[in-house]
């Protein structure tokens, strides 16, 4: 499903604070909406999806970036969920397109302030390993 950034943020109830370019913003049910590029993915292992990014990359006097990295910091020392918006671009003369994955749900795994790992898993499979852990 092609959508704008607005629509896929909207999706987990949220807003961007820039529609053409806001990199997260928090839900209403706490949960962080990270806005993530399609080349950042890798698979760690089996059943994970692994997207990692470096705070330096964008302009240290963006206000989106600034407010990626508070939304990180948050995320990782009160471990808040992760909700995924995929942002893919065919090529230059293509308009960005994103699109949404509600079936998966990250946590933060690493962020020193620049350098950041997101694991997602499926919903069901985090719902399990809690289940798991209260027994």
């Amino acid at each position: 499903m092609n959508l704008n950034l607005t629509d896929a943020f909207g999706r987990f109830g949220a807003r961007p604070s820039n529609r053409l370019s806001g990199l997260s913003a928090i839900a209403p049910d706490g949960a962080i909406v990270l806005n993530c590029r399609h080349a950042y993915f890798g698979h760690p292992s089996r059943g994970v999806l692994r997207y990692e990014d470096r705070l330096s990359r964008e302009s240290a006097e963006s206000k989106d970036n600034q407010l990626l990295g508070q939304h990180l910091t948050l995320a990782r020392d009160g471990s808040l969920p992760i909700r995924m918006v995929v942002m893919s671009v065919a090529d230059e003369k293509t308009s960005r397109s994103f699109h949404v994955r509600p079936d998966l749900i990250g946590k933060v795994v690493k962020f020193d302030g620049d350098h950041f790992i997101v694991d997602f898993t499926r919903l069901e499979l985090a719902r399990e390993a809690v289940s798991a852990r209260r027994r």
